[in-house]
Formats: structure tokens, C-alpha cells, sequence
């Protein structure tokens, strides 16, 4: 009876910490400092839950329900990059409107009481085609990416100050009264720091000591920086910072973990990366209880990659696995049961804030962590073995399960255990609201597979595609045509590449396609091939998947042909034609007004690589969310109503034989009552017929 009471007593206990957090929210404004303790915002030490949602990956109709779920979860601050590829796309031509519109988001959150931290870079990877930095930047004449080099700092602090400026203007900083409490500059360049040596270094520095000199008013951060300067906090990334990171590199600086993976990103091939709730709840746990005090959850929602967003093979759905999903819907257990934790360690924090901390054993592999003060006391039971424990921790016997901690707000009675999960499971379905199955509902239009006649780019030599291309299209053409003086059914072409896939006609017929994978971009393609007595002519499409987003002198890196063989002959420094995109892309056929542009053709039977398909479909009623089912296609581009809806890539099956990715999102602030347009570009020979248009919604709750 006593035990029940206890248990009631610490649920109740938990339940007003929450009501109180949602009810009032946070106070803004003021300043922002930090000490060993916490970052002091106001005079008030803190411990904050956090949680990374990019603005560009939803919809600005989605962002207010993405952070109130996030604030009824628990948070107090919601991380995002700022990215530069977007806001910059051309030198001096901004655009922060619509998906893009930074200030909007941050307003938002500040609408709803919570804080924002503000990772600028501008360098930022995040699975983010070109790490985020704008391909103009690639062009410039001896420019070298993140080292001390004179062009690449003036246009990082350029860009950089005009963020801070915008955010100023908008008086967004704390210190203004706005949300933000904290800014990122870089992002992990202790990964690739030691690379670049003593320019490295000096680049560092340089960077930390610009940021600093914007005076924003707000503390700055450098996250896996071990060595970043004072001021800047050096912050920890990863799934295990509770025994991983090394700690602040100062005795005054706080202990803060920028990015707690709770998934991982997928990469089309590869299958999803399910990271349990008890094993983020426990390394959360045991972060605070080792004195951190700001805690980020990478990602809280990871959204959609639109467009051509995603970095090499990087699949279109972000963390789908994260709290809240692709679509915003809560994940359980995984929400509900970080949303206890959160409740369980507020209720601590006047001891983990002002207490003292004393450590000791409850055996072999058990530890306690115990905070004291004048008027409170907490503690943190630790089982780090895998396997069930009892301890005994003031003369009162805990039950540990496997790999868990017990948090006690009082000393005595146990609030949470990581381990013990008491929210119900829940499950994503799908439902089918309109079939394309209907042939006569289809318009067609083949891409033409262009000779070296058709071309008006050439070269002697093969060129490089992410400097051609410069991130206008995924795709390019290769061309090139030879004299077969003694046709031979047996000739080979041989096709080496440095990414990502190989389309290869010979005389406007598809004979071979190959493709690399985001463990192995090249690509080696060796086909027997029958020529004509006369002139042959050979195209080659080549597709990247995504631009590089990381490595020390990313501005090196090239995509497309490195060599081509004939039977033996070398072609590579050869008389090659190019085209940069296909037709359908340059005039935007997946547009209204582009559409009009070329001359459709109704849907046969047979399928045939590089097709266009057009269709119209009304909006499903209701509100659940939207996806296409494209399991009958191969590979491709998806719009509706012209807006790039990803990447698809069906036929790269994962190792269980099933597509990475089905489901693609159609946010319904996208989409008109009536008539929508769908166009998709098909590169393989997939059929449209077996398109669905779903919604989702969350089944009834599974026992866990």
C-alpha cells in the first residue's frame, strides 16, 4: 500500500511540472551568460530540453503544430541550421520566403514560449546537398572551403553578419527580448580540422573570433570542437555523450550536447535506423547526471529533403524515425516516453542546478550520482551492465532493470526509470484515397536522347559535372560519336565514374545503366555492345544523386565520366558534346505554363526510360497527411503543382529486398481542392498505373 501511495505521489508529482511548463511557458529577453553549471539566462541557471526542426524541410503551415507538439513534449528550445544554399542560391540574390522564411520560423517559436538556438555555419552538412554551402562558391578562383583562406572567410563572414544582422533587425536575440539564447558557428570541423594543419587552425580561431565580434548579445557554440576558444563552448554530438564526451575544455563552461542522434539519416539502399526510446532516455539521463544541462534531440522532427535538397544517396524522408515523423505525427513510445523523462528531471533541477554532486558505487557496474543542497536532495541510480540488479542506496533496497537509471527527485523514491516504458506503442498506416490505375488519365512525354549534334557545350577532354552542372539538374549528357569501320558484335564499352548513375545508348538505344551506392559512389559499367558500320553515336546520362555534403577540401570534389572505353580505345580526352539537364527540366514541363510547352502524348502499354508523366488528382478530404505510393516506379523527380515534391528510388532495394523509401509527402498546404498537377519523371521504365494517392494516419495503439 505505502509503494502504491509513493507511486501515485511521484506521478502527481510529475504531472504538475508539465502542467506548469505548458501553462507559462518561458520568460525572453534579458541576459544570456553561462558558467560550469548552465547557460544563465535572466540570473537563472537552466536545464534545457531542445529539439532540431529545419524550417525548409516542412511547410510554413506545418511549423506551428510541429512546436506545439515539440513544447507539449517537454522542450524548451527548438535547434535549427540556417542554410546558406538556400537563402544565397546566386552571389547577392537572397530569398527567405515561403519554406525559406527564417524570421517567420523563429517568430513562431518565440509566439509559442519557447527559445531557439541558431546554428548558423554557414557550413552546416546536415545531409544537405553541398553541405548547405552555395555552389557559387565552388567557381571562385583559389578559393579553398573552411581553411584560412582569404575568399572563403570574406564570404562566410559576409553571409554570416548578414544573418545576425537579420535577427537584430528583427530583435530576436535574447538580448533584444527575442527567443535566441544560443548561436553555432561551424559545425564539427574537428572531424576535418587536422587536414587543413596549421591553416586549420588559424581558420578556427578566425571563425570563433568573428562570430564573437558580432555581439548578439548570446553565448556562441562549436560543436565536436575540443579546442574551441574562449569564449566559445565546445559542445558534444553523438548518441552516448554521457560517456563519450570529454567535457568542456574550461572550468567555466557548461557541459551542453548540441546533437543526441535519435535515429539516423538513411541512404536509398539502406533500411531505417531504429534507436529505442529506452536507450536515448537512459544516455540522456546519465549526461545530466554527470552535470550537463542542455540536452538536443537530432533530429526531434526531420521532415522531407524537397527538391533536389538531399546530400549523395540520401534518401527524401529525414529521420523519419525521429519523436515526430515526416509528416509531424508522434512516434511512440519514443515521444511519450522522453516527454516523462523531461517531467522527471525538471522536478530535480533546484539540486541538479544548485546542489552538490558526489558520486559513489552500488556495485560492480551500478553507480550513484547524488545531488545536495540546503533544501533539496536528487539522485541518479545507474545499472550500465546488461542484465537486471537490485542495489542498496540509503539502507533502501532499487530494483535497476538492464542498462537503465532510476531518477529519484527526493532521494527515495523513484519518479522514472529509462528502462521501464509505460507508453503505449502506436502504428502508421497508410490508406489508399484514389488509384492512377486508369491509362486514358495519363499524358506522356519522351525525353529525346541527344547525339553529339545536338550539343553546344563541347570539349576535348571530360568535364567535370558538379562544376558544369553547377546543382542546375541531377543530370548530364555525355556525347560522343566514332567511325565503326569494322562493326564487331562483340565490341565493349567500358564507362568509369565517379557518380552516382550511368544511363549508356548507342545510337539512341538503351544498352546498360549501373549505379553506385552512398558507401561506394563510383560506378564501373562494362557492356557488350554492337556498332554499326558508319558513324555511331554514343550518349551517356549521367546522374548525380545529391551533391557531396562533407570532407576536408569539399571543393575538389568532381561527379560524372573519368573515363570511357571503346574495345580497348581510350576516349576519354576525345571530342565530347554535353547538355547540362533534359529538355523537360529546361522548359519545366512540371509546371502549369511549362507543361504547354511540348506536345503530350497519350499513355501506351510499353514504358520506356527518361518518360514524363502527367495526371490531375483532387485533394483527399480530411486532414491526415498526404503521400504518393510510387512501389510500381523505378527511379526519378516527383512535382505537384510544381513544386518539387524529392527523389524517389524504388528499384535500389535494401538488403530484405524492399525499397528504402514507398511513401513520398504532399504537404496539403500544397495542393488546391481540385485538379492538382502531377508530374513525374520516370528514369527507369517503372509503370504509373500502380500509383496510389494515400493518406496516413496512426492505428490503434499496440501494447509495448
Amino acid at each position: 500500500m505505502e509503494k502504491w501511495w509513493l507511486r501515485c505521489c511521484s506521478l502527481l508529482l510529475l504531472l504538475l511540472v508539465v502542467i506548469f511548463t505548458a501553462s507559462f511557458g518561458t520568460v525572453h529577453g534579458g541576459n544570456v551568460t553561462y558558467d560550469k553549471t548552465s547557460l544563465v539566462i535572466n540570473g537563472e541557471h537552466k536545464i534545457l530540453f531542445s529539439g532540431s526542426i529545419h524550417y525548409p524541410r516542412s511547410t510554413p503551415q506545418m511549423w506551428p503544430n510541429l512546436i506545439a507538439k515539440a513544447k507539449e513534449g517537454g522542450l524548451d528550445v527548438i535547434q535549427t541550421y540556417v542554410f546558406w544554399n538556400l537563402h544565397e542560391p546566386q552571389l547577392g540574390q537572397y530569398e527567405f520566403s515561403g519554406r525559406f522564411d527564417l524570421v517567420g520560423f523563429i517568430k513562431e517559436i518565440q509566439a509559442q514560449g519557447l527559445y531557439v538556438t541558431l546554428r548558423i555555419g554557414p557550413y552546416i552538412e546536415s545531409e544537405f546537398t553541398y553541405g548547405g554551402l552555395p555552389l557559387w562558391l565552388h567557381d571562385i578562383p583559389g578559393i579553398v572551403f573552411r581553411s584560412n583562406n582569404d575568399q572563403f572567410k570574406y564570404h562566410m563572414q559576409r553571409f554570416t553578419t548578414k544573418i545576425v544582422n537579420m535577427m537584430k533587425s528583427a530583435n530576436l536575440y535574447a538580448s533584444q527580448g527575442g527567443p535566441i539564447i544560443l548561436s553555432q558557428i561551424e559545425n564539427e570541423y574537428g572531424n576535418i580540422g587536422r587536414a587543413f594543419q596549421e591553416n586549420g587552425v588559424t581558420y578556427m580561431h578566425w571563425a570563433a573570433q568573428m562570430a564573437v565580434g558580432l555581439q548578439t548579445g548570446v553565448p556562441w557554440v562549436m560543436c565536436k570542437q575540443d579546442d574551441a576558444p574562449d569564449p566559445v563552448i565546445n559542445t558534444c554530438n553523438g548518441m552516448e555523450c554521457g560517456t563519450r564526451f570529454k567535457g568542456p575544455n574550461s572550468p567555466n563552461k557548461p557541459s551542453l550536447w548540441t546533437e543526441n542522434w535519435t535515429s539516423f539519416y538513411q541512404a536509398f539502399g539502406g533500411v531505417p535506423y531504429l534507436r529505442s526510446a529506452k536507450d536515448i532516455a537512459y544516455n540522456v539521463a546519465l549526461f545530466i547526471a554527470k552535470k550537463g544541462s542542455y540536452v538536443n534531440y537530432y533530429m526531434y522532427h526531420g521532415g522531407t529533403n524537397f527538391d533536389r535538397m538531399a546530400s549523395a544517396f540520401i534518401t527524401t524522408a529525414y529521420y523519419d524515425e525521429a519523436p515526430l515523423d515526416e509528416y509531424g505525427l508522434v512516434r511512440q513510445p519514443k515521444w511519450g516516453h522522453l516527454k516523462e523523462l523531461h517531467a522527471a528531471i525538471k522536478s530535480c533541477s533546484q539540486a541538479l542546478l544548485y546542489g552538490t554532486q558526489t558520486t559513489f558505487s552500488l556495485g560492480s557496474q551500478q553507480q550513484a550520482y547524488v545531488f545536495r543542497s540546503s533544501t533539496e536532495c536528487a539522485a541518479f541510480l545507474e545499472n550500465s551492465r546488461n542484465g537486471d540488479v537490485t542495489v542498496q542506496f540509503q539502507n533502501i533496497p532499487y530494483q535497476l532493470p538492464s542498462k537503465s537509471i532510476s531518477i529519484l527527485p527526493d532521494c527515495k523514491n523513484v519518479a522514472f526509470n529509462t528502462a521501464k516504458v509505460n507508453v503505449q506503442n502506436n502504428a502508421r498506416a497508410m490508406k489508399t484515397q484514389l488509384q492512377f490505375n486508369s491509362a486514358e488519365n495519363w499524358k506522356v512525354y519522351t525525353e529525346a536522347i541527344p547525339n553529339f549534334d545536338d550539343t553546344s557545350l563541347r570539349a576535348n577532354t571530360l568535364l567535370d559535372q558538379i562544376g558544369t552542372a553547377k546543382d542546375t539538374s541531377d543530370y548530364m549528357w555525355y556525347t560522343f560519336r566514332f567511325n565503326g569501320n569494322s562493326p564487331n558484335a562483340q565490341s565493349v564499352l567500358s564507362i568509369y565514374s565517379q557518380g552516382h548513375v550511368l544511363h549508356s545508348f548507342i545510337n539512341g538505344v538503351l544498352i546498360g545503366s549501373a549505379h553506385g551506392s552512398h558507401n561506394n559512389m563510383y560506378v564501373a559499367m562494362e557492356n557488350n555492345v554492337n556498332l554499326i558500320n558508319g558513324m555511331n553515336n554514343i550518349s551517356i546520362l549521367s546522374a548525380t544523386v545529391g551533391l557531396p555534403n562533407s570532407g576536408a577540401y569539399l571543393e575538389r570534389r568532381v561527379a560524372g565520366l573519368r573515363q570511357v572505353k571503346v574495345q580497348g580505345r581510350d576516349f576519354t580526352s576525345y571530342s565530347w558534346g554535353y547538355q547540362v539537364g533534359l529538355l523537360g527540366e529546361t522548359m519545366q514541363i512540371y509546371t502549369a505554363t511549362g507543361s504547354s510547352k511540348v506536345q503530350w502524348q497519350s499513355f501506351q502499354s510499353s514504358t520506356k526510360p527518361l518518360t514524363w508523366y502527367q495526371t490531375t488528382f483532387d485533394e483527399p478530404a480530411g486532414n491526415d497527411p498526404v503521400v504518393l505510393n510510387l512501389g510500381s516506379m523505378g527511379k526519378g523527380l516527383t512535382w505537384v503543382n510544381g513544386q518539387g515534391i524529392g527523389r524517389y528510388w524504388i528499384s535500389f532495394h535494401t538488403q530484405k529486398g524492399t525499397p528504402s523509401q514507398q511513401w513520398y509527402h504532399i504537404p496539403r498546404s500544397l495542393l488546391k481542392s481540385t485538379g492538382n498537377l502531377l508530374v513525374i519523371l520516370e528514369e527507369e521504365t517503372g509503370n504509373p498505373l500502380g500509383i496510389t494517392l494515400d493518406t496516413v494516419y496512426i492505428a490503434e495503439d499496440q501494447a509495448s
